[in-house]
Formats: C-alpha cells, structure tokens, sequence
C-alpha cells in the first residue's frame, strides 16, 4: 500500500511542547513572531534562498513595467505564464519551471556592483540589490528568493549539510518551529513546534499542515546549531560550530556568506 509523502511527514514530525521555544526566546531576545533570529554560536553564516533567471526576452525589463504591458494589453507576454507580483516575493516550493536557470547572489553582484549581502542588515526584498530598485524596479526576468522559506532543494542540501555535521548524524532529535504567521493565525499562546529525527528532515517540505514552508526555526535537541529562516527574509541564518559553517561556506550547491560580528 502506497503511503504519500504528506501522511509520512505527519507521522514522523508530531506536535511537541510549545515550551520547547523557551532557550530561544531568551536566546534572541525577542517574541519570535518572524522567528527566533539566534547570534553565533560561535559561528554563523547566511544561507542564501536561491533565485533563478529565465532565458528568454529582456530580463532586465522592471516588472511594474511588465505588469502594466502585458496585464493591461499593451504589449506581448514575454515569459508566458507569469505573475508578474510574484517575481520580487518569489514563489515557496520547487523550482519555477522550464527555461529558469539559477542565478546565484554573486553573479548578480558583479553584474550589478551592489555587494552580494547589505553590509550590517539583514538581507530581505529591501535591502539586497538596491541598484535594482533605484533603476526602476525588479526586472521581470529574475525570480526573487523565496521570503521567509528555503526551497526544497536548498532545504535537501541543507539538512544533508547539518547530518553530516552533527555528532548523532541521522540520528539527531530535532524541533521545528513555525511562525502562525505562515498560516495566517497569530496565536502566540500555543506555539507551533513538531519533533522528529534528522534523517526525516527533508519531509517536513510535505507536512499537510505547513503548506510547503520550511521551518521559521530548526535546532538540534542538544542546541549545538540553530536555524532561523525569518518570515521577511531572502536568507536562513546558521549559527553553530565553525566546521559548520564553513562546510556551507564551502559547498558547491548551497550559497552561503558568513555574517558579519554586527550580525
């Protein structure tokens, strides 16, 4: 008998203790209402949600521009299918399809002089690439990160990252967090935190509650590293062990940038 992925992810990450919160209300200092952002500990890195670029017509065309032509009927649909109010939020889930390609953070840096992270802020849709915004907007032809989740891809490589680096391996207890801003409740009396193993991390992309959202924060049971992907933000914060961090400083498919002491 076949067992969906979403019936599996339900099984292996049950509710826990909304208490469990607790080490990282203090930890941050705050209520976690976009997630609970931890310092280093005693490292930590930026883990950048990847943004894709489509091949075909003029990428660098502002999408209010975009919206306006084609929305309104004055002028062709460039990239058949898209929203354009979806290219700056970016979309939560998989890849965006057939003829995007990824686009990492650096190229855009060098192709933009903006630097690949704000220095000194956190890097979300009002930060990052402002020479984008002041020319007259997001261009239509590059598919912003995801605010406030990882896709599935970054999340897969990530927890393969985390496995690889942790002292119990698959075997690691884990909690997750997620903010009630993700489903559109904000009931911070009952906190909303599932528990489970490392090796069953990468199925919580299929949980039935969570709607595609990956984690707002992800810890070991031992809080030996922490992530915290905010609600507002194009990056996951890792804070742990330095041999962490640079396995994500050094990996070919994950982009990361350690962050700076302000940080």
């Amino acid at each position: 008998m076949h067992t969906s992925p979403a019936a599996v992810a339900a099984a292996q990450w049950p509710q826990a203790a909304s208490g469990e919160t607790d080490w990282l209300r203090e930890l941050a200092g705050d209520d976690g209402l976009t997630g609970f952002m931890p310092p280093a500990l005693p490292d930590a890195a930026w883990v950048l949600h990847s943004m894709h670029q489509h091949e075909v017509g003029p990428t660098d065309m502002p999408y209010v521009a975009y919206k306006r032509a084609v929305l309104m009927g004055g002028g062709p649909e460039i990239i058949p299918g898209l929203d354009p109010t979806e290219v700056l939020t970016g979309t939560v889930g998989e890849h965006p399809g057939p003829r995007w390609h990824r686009l990492r953070w650096a190229e855009l840096s060098r192709r933009t002089g903006d630097p690949v992270t704000p220095e000194e802020q956190w890097p979300g849709p009002y930060t990052c690439f402002p020479s984008l915004r002041e020319s007259g907007g997001w261009p239509v032809g590059i598919a912003a990160p995801s605010e406030g989740s990882l896709n599935r891809a970054d999340w897969n490589r990530l927890v393969e990252i985390l496995t690889a680096h942790s002292p119990q391996g698959r075997d690691t207890r884990c909690l997750a967090y997620y903010t009630p801003l993700g489903q559109g409740a904000e009931d911070f009396d009952n906190l909303h935190v599932r528990a489970g193993r490392l090796a069953d991390a990468k199925v919580l992309y299929d949980h039935p509650e969570e709607d595609g959202w990956t984690p707002s924060n992800f810890w070991a049971h031992d809080r030996s590293w922490v992530l915290c992907t905010d609600y507002d933000l194009w990056a996951t914060k890792v804070a742990g062990p330095a041999p962490l961090v640079e396995a994500l400083l050094d990996d070919a498919e994950i982009e990361a940038v350690r962050l700076s002491e302000a940080l």
